[in-house]
């Protein structure tokens, strides 16, 4: 068996990526709802063909994810159109925006899908060593039960501010910009398929509108 932590983006195709393989996973997610934040919400071509890879592509479909392919950029007043360079590929390649949380949703009911691949909700609250090597996790159920979970191998794909990883290394995490989220309305069609970036001088703020 393999013990797994975390069922976000990552985790998911991990567990369904290895259920697939027909090994036995376990994961522990710390919260099985629809995340609701905005992150993520670009899922590049690059992207798009590792999830057709991966047997993952059916995941876009039904989360009310749009086709894009480019990018549409604002600045100082003037507007400009970078189009991937989508040529050699099947028409379906192309990014796609959707809610990042749908987009989870689908990921985990895809490996939770496979017989081999069990999801809990529980929180992971330290590694279980033996000699300096991980045998596994203590976890605390919603209900409050405490429990050890031991495997051979135990990966951990809990997010960039992973508390466990810190009893690993020593990470720094830098965050270096802001993600600014807008709803637009009556928007022209001729900017419908691309994606928008615009540029401000702002201080170091995360507004999202």
């Amino acid at each position: 068996m393999i013990q797994h932590v975390g069922a976000g983006v990552a985790g998911a195709a991990l567990a369904h990526t290895l259920g697939k393989d027909g090994r036995r996973v376990h994961v522990i997610e710390r919260d099985l709802t629809e995340p609701d934040r905005i992150v993520g919400e670009l899922l590049q071509p690059g992207g798009y063909l590792k999830l057709v890879e991966l047997g993952l592509d059916d995941c876009v479909e039904e989360i009310d994810a749009q086709p894009v392919v480019g990018y549409a950029l604002f600045k100082d007043e003037k507007i400009t159109k970078t189009p991937y360079p989508l040529g050699n590929f099947q028409a379906n390649v192309a990014g796609r925006s959707f809610h990042n949380g749908r987009f989870i949703q689908r990921m985990r009911e895809k490996a939770a899908s496979l017989s081999n691949v069990r999801m809990e909700e529980g929180t992971v609250t330290s590694l279980f060593q033996e000699n300096g090597i991980v045998k596994g996790v203590h976890y605390k159920t919603k209900d409050g039960q405490e429990h050890k979970s031991c495997a051979p191998l135990t990966i951990v794909c809990d997010g960039g501010f992973s508390n466990l990883r810190r009893s690993l290394c020593n990470p720094k995490v830098d965050i270096p910009s802001c993600f600014v989220g807008m709803a637009l309305e009556n928007l022209s069609n001729c900017f419908s398929i691309f994606h928008f970036s615009f540029f401000f001088k702002l201080q170091r703020y995360c507004i999202h509108l």
